[in-house]
């Protein structure tokens, strides 16, 4: 069984520890502002400026690295000096090596007591974990990826997920949680695509506000990630300088930020490690403290991606001294440093005592972590380090030895919502009518390196790949039924022969023709292919595993050659971190299945969908490329940016942003637009019937496209401004009528102000980017319009069934 990395003892009060311990801060009825304040009087410029950084205790130099930079940038770090000042983060308590949930939450709870009893204002840190695909720790549920998030087209199942991911992490003691991502897709070679939600801003802010809010419904604080532009990188590599024009940082980059931090409650944002234009968004003021603060309206912390500001230094080169560096992000508007303490230590002190950084800048960041440790309660007089999962435990459990396994992260009704999560997010791309297996074939050869393998279903940031690869010799601590498994159960009558054929990324063929051998003896081959994930080079997905292209990893594309030259039926199944070409596969394959590391129960759901159990309902969150050298492509492209006789290469996709199949047939008519002219100020009013047609349910997603054709400014062809999914059963029909606002025809002008032009438009009812089903030509008429960051972000959908099922 796993043990905590380190276990510490509470420690007795220190000398005058509690002096204050009875004045205004610790007054929960009074303001949190005012509790900060009161509180700031009383500090030294030390305990002030030890409030701003983390403590990574559980780093170190043995593994490899799970944050950029690590093992240059770790120093040793003394906790005992650190903490009669006080301490501002703990990091990753439960992410840093594997821990069983009840000791890890025993030994975090002893941590917050030794740090609470040894600053003179009894204060506890803030404990911050990462959780974009799950609570990364070991035995917590892990669910799909963000990109599959974006497939489900589904913000309301997001949501309740990202409820159960924080009421998990709540319950152990942690605070804050370092999702979601709300990074655009614009070059689907960058590694971490696997940690978006997708290629378009309005589905990224929609699913991306909906996952904030089910965090920070649970108390966890959600932190916005990575402000801004960083998945623009150039030639899709990470961490590489991003080039692009403010246009396209404020009409894509931005726009899903905004919507999530108008609407969503959050409660926390961390800056990007790229460059824009020479600017580090660890040092823009404009955008941290402008945009951002000033003009949203922001009011939490900022916080630093890992080791982000010294990057100010050796990286940018935008700063001389670390003490440079902590005085650039401070005065942009970074507020911790994380993930433990380098420019915002001594560096920092130094420079305030040498005049080069004012006081004040730091007075204004711990105001703010203050404000955000009172809300959390951090700060009231009943606070306790007692972790919520062990307050009923009884007393000297964990004396007694049974104190492992008290604390379960993966319970049933996580790994059903899990299954929820991966059924709707599996995205059929194509089919001749093979599937669903109704009638299951007598023989199937299961071939592929992600056939047999357990982790194929996870991506670069769950604790399995993410730390539990470094520690070979510990158990997963959640099951991971393997695609194998998941199809012996799901047809317990076939049979099913296996064969790997290849390896991920290797370049060995010596397996092709076990493979081809076997294909050719059965009825129906399922090829699994895709990716493993990893970091920094340690995998074909994920952070620092960029792609030179989105050609299939290794010799995956000739193997699945191989297969199609056999003869037998090619179901072709990919667990991926990114969508790839497949060649001639689009056209010969029987069916083709996309699934984006679907999490633990992710074999189960395609298993499902491959036999008809479950219907799909996934659409594509990105496009999948037809060549794999069109990077970078993206559908949100002008005139200028699809194909083109004066070019040799075609961006066109192979399956667009928004496509997915089902097992039933949908019908759209009687378009009515019943306010087809509306002043720049304005609204549409349109309505059509979509009729499941078919002999079975399924669900069908209206998608609203806006198509611009004239503007003082070029445009995408069109862009999605709104989505619903309906659930219909045979013969069922729904009658959708939507409210466009005029402001979402709104785009950035020349002037820099966002705008809203007079003239006609068209707003495609389509069932994905590359299939308008029924457009609607209206008309903007009035004078030019700006608008602001108050403007009507959502078209007003309402939906009524107009037949049932006979």
């Amino acid at each position: 069984m796993p043990t905590p990395a380190e276990t510490t003892d509470s420690r007795a009060p220190a000398s005058g520890a509690t002096d204050h311990r009875t004045t205004p801060w610790r007054d929960p009825t009074l303001a949190p502002e005012a509790r900060a304040d009161a509180l700031i009087a009383a500090m030294t410029l030390q305990e002030k400026i030890s409030q701003l950084f983390g403590v990574w205790v559980g780093a170190s130099d043995e593994g490899a690295e799970v944050a950029p930079f690590q093992h240059d940038m770790e120093e040793a770090v003394a906790l005992d000096d650190l903490l009669p000042y006080g301490l501002g983060q703990l990091t990753r308590p439960f992410g840093t090596a594997p821990v069983d949930a009840a000791v890890g939450a025993l030994s975090l709870s002893r941590t917050q007591e030794r740090i609470a009893g040894a600053n003179r204002f009894g204060i506890p840190a803030l404990a911050h974990e990462e959780c974009l695909a799950g609570f990364a720790t070991w035995g917590a549920t892990a669910y799909p990826v963000p990109l599959s998030w974006g497939a489900t087209f589904h913000p309301e199942l997001v949501r309740e997920m990202a409820a159960a991911i924080g009421r998990d992490m709540r319950s152990v003691g942690v605070h804050q949680g370092l999702a979601p991502v709300l990074d655009v897709v614009r070059d689907a070679r960058w590694g971490r695509v696997e940690e978006t939600i997708g290629e378009d801003p309005y589905l990224v802010g929609t699913v991306a506000t909906a996952y904030v809010r089910g965090l920070e419904s649970a108390g966890v604080v959600a932190t916005l990630k990575h402000f801004a532009g960083y998945s623009a990188s150039r030639a899709g590599r990470n961490l590489a300088p991003v080039g692009m024009g403010a246009r396209e940082r404020a009409d894509i980059i931005l726009t899903p930020f905004e919507m999530a931090v108008r609407e969503s409650g959050v409660r926390s944002v961390m800056h990007a490690y790229t460059d824009t234009d020479g600017i580090p968004s660890a040092a823009d003021g404009p955008l941290l403290t402008g945009l951002l603060r000033d003009t949203w309206g922001f009011e939490g912390t900022v916080v630093a991606d890992y080791f982000g500001i010294a990057f100010l230094k050796t990286l940018h080169g935008v700063a001389g001294t670390f003490g440079e560096a902590a005085g650039a992000a401070l005065g942009a508007g970074v507020d911790v440093e994380l993930p433990t303490v380098k420019a915002f230590g001594s560096p920092l002190s130094e420079a305030i005592e040498e005049g080069l950084v004012p006081e004040a800048l730091v007075d204004r960041a711990v105001r703010r972590v203050l404000v955000q440790k009172a809300r959390l309660g951090l700060l009231d007089p009943d606070w306790s380090p007692v972790s919520p999962a062990l307050s009923g435990m009884a007393p000297g459990t964990e004396r007694s030895g049974a104190l492992r396994g008290t604390v379960r992260l993966d319970t049933d009704g996580n790994r059903a919502l899990a299954r929820r999560v991966a059924e709707q997010a599996v995205v059929l791309l194509s089919n001749d009518g093979t599937l669903p297996l109704a009638t299951p074939p007598a023989r199937i050869a299961l071939i592929g390196p992600n056939a047999d393998t357990p982790t194929a279903v996870l991506g670069c940031y769950a604790f399995p790949v993410h730390v539990g690869g470094q520690h070979p010799e510990t158990p997963f601590g959640i099951e991971l039924p393997t695609l194998r498994a998941a199809l012996a159960a799901e047809f317990p009558h076939c049979e099913i022969v296996t064969a790997r054929g290849a390896d991920i990324d290797g370049s060995d063929t010596d397996g092709f023709a076990e493979a081809a051998g076997l294909a050719a003896g059965a009825d129906l081959v399922i090829v699994a292919l895709g990716d493993r994930a990893g970091l920094f080079g340690r995998g074909t997905s994920g952070e620092g595993c960029d792609a030179e292209d989105l050609a299939l990893p290794g010799v995956q594309q000739q193997l699945l050659d191989a297969l199609l030259g056999t003869g037998t039926p090619v179901v072709v199944t990919l667990l991926a971190g990114r969508p790839y070409a497949l060649g001639s596969a689009v056209e010969r394959a029987a069916a083709v299945v996309q699934s984006f590391f679907p999490g633990e129960e992710g074999t189960t759901a395609i298993a499902s969908v491959l036999s008809g159990r479950t219907a799909p309902s996934g659409r594509l969150p990105v496009s999948v490329p037809r060549h794999p050298g069109s990077q970078p492509s993206t559908y949100l492209a002008s005139r200028l940016g699809h194909s083109s006789d004066v070019s040799s290469i075609d961006p066109t996709p192979a399956f667009g942003f928004g496509h997915g199949l089902t097992y039933t047939r949908f019908e759209w008519s009687d378009l009515v637009v019943e306010h087809g002219r509306a002043p720049t100020d304005g609204e549409f009013a349109l309505s059509c019937t979509i009729r499941n047609t078919g002999g079975r349910a399924g669900t069908e997603v209206l998608q609203v496209y806006l198509n611009d054709p004239v503007a003082s400014v070029v445009q995408p062809v069109q862009r999605l401004i709104g989505y619903v999914r309906l659930d219909l059963l045979p013969g069922q029909a729904a009658r959708v009528r939507a409210r466009v606002p005029a402001d979402l025809a709104s785009f950035t002008g020349r002037d820099g102000h966002r705008i809203v032009e007079p003239g006609d438009l068209e707003l495609r009812l389509s069932a994905s980017s590359t299939d308008a089903r029924l457009t609607a030509r209206v008309t903007l008429t009035g004078p030019v319009r700006t608008v602001d960051h108050t403007r009507r972000l959502h078209m007003e959908v309402a939906t009524e069934i107009l037949a049932d099922a006979p």
